[in-house]
């Protein structure tokens, strides 16, 4: 009897496998969103439990040493013995130890512990422990690292610039020029001073020399303008009566739902600057912005300005405008810019410190 040969497989599918039946794409790529949304949740529940636990072991150790007057040397040996009964877990270091107890008595509200703090990893609980001494602060950045989903370096950094104090910080006239609420997210939307640390540019550095960086390094840029900022264009050319203008940076907010058109001025701030942003923001709206937009929003960064100078200039401007300074690196000795660490090699040697579950050296 013959024998029957299977067809050959269609070009491109391993043999074995049948032709996927209609619909099937679609399915598993559903699938696959499934699973992942269900690891993320695990990953969530597991670091919640960690968080926790690690706040009740801190205030059973708070507790005790109050009542019954242990010292310091208690935390040695409970870490020794935590570390023999589970030897297959990390994180029972008396320095982590000593972090849980420190978390505790940061953090006597267990309802807040439980609802907002058991969101962020174990390592964002110490970034806002050590780099930060009140506790309305460590609100603040837990609060934005939550709603941001940063990583621990980023909340680092967002920490050490002082972002609390520069956001919404920018002279502006949006309260009178845009409908609440888009206002007050407006005024949010931006800060003063702006802190372009990451060009490694001095001060001397002219405008098409920051421009330039600013788009070389346009992660690092978006990650300081803030949540919301897409980068749209640099020297975007408009053609008004004939005539070509650039627009130096444009850039659309998500949120705002409107075209932000930035401005660099490499001296201090002058009021005749606002006529340019003006007859920008006037030429975005009539060739670039859609129906549905809100109206574009200008924001002139400058080293330096006056803020009641820039308060008077704004009052008589009927578009809504922002006005804050940028910061570069100060000078430095050639001897002190070579030694100093890349940004390369800092990330690196930061890297794989992100992960929630603390080990021993935590």
């Amino acid at each position: 009897m013959a024998k029957l040969s299977r067809p050959p497989a269609p070009s491109g599918m391993p043999a074995g496998l049948t032709p996927t039946p209609e619909g099937y794409a679609e399915w598993l790529a559903d699938l696959k969103g499934r699973i992942h949304t269900a690891q993320q949740r695990a990953a969530l529940a597991v670091n919640r439990e960690l968080v926790l636990l690690y706040w009740q072991i801190g205030r059973d150790i708070l507790a005790r040493q109050a009542a019954q007057g242990w010292g310091a040397k208690v935390i040695d040996r409970l870490a020794q013995d935590l570390r023999a009964a589970f030897p297959e877990m990390k994180g029972f270091s008396p320095r982590n130890l000593k972090y849980m107890r420190a978390f505790a008595e940061a953090w006597p509200d267990d309802l807040f512990v439980q609802e907002v703090l058991a969101q962020l990893p174990w390592y964002h609980q110490l970034a806002l422990l050590d780099k930060l001494d009140d506790a309305d602060s460590r609100r603040w950045y837990a609060a934005k690292a939550i709603e941001h989903s940063w990583s621990r370096n980023i909340l680092v950094m967002q920490i050490e610039t002082e972002l609390h104090k520069r956001s919404g910080a920018a002279v502006s006239n949006f309260e009178a020029r845009l409908p609440k609420p888009q206002s007050d997210l407006a005024r949010e939307s931006l800060k003063d001073p702006y802190r372009f640390d990451f060009l490694g540019l001095t001060d001397t550095a002219q405008e098409r020399d920051i421009e330039s960086a600013l788009i070389k390094h346009v992660t690092e840029f978006l990650l300081e303008l803030g949540a919301g900022f897409a980068f749209v264009g640099r020297q975007v050319p408009l053609d008004v009566g004939g005539e070509e203008f650039f627009i130096d940076l444009l850039f659309y907010h998500l949120k705002l739902r409107c075209y932000v058109v930035i401005e660099l001025k490499a001296g201090k701030f002058k009021p005749e600057h606002l006529g340019q942003l003006g007859f920008y923001l006037t030429a975005v709206d009539a060739q670039v912005k859609h129906p549905q937009d809100s109206a574009t929003i200008g924001l002139l960064l400058c080293k330096t300005k006056n803020k009641v100078v820039a308060e008077y200039a704004l009052q008589g401007k009927a578009q809504p405008i922002g006005v804050a300074e940028y910061q570069l690196v100060a000078s430095l000795p050639p001897e002190l810019q070579t030694s100093l660490p890349s940004i390369e090699q800092i990330e690196r040697e930061l890297a794989g410190n992100d992960a929630f579950a603390p080990d021993d050296s935590a």
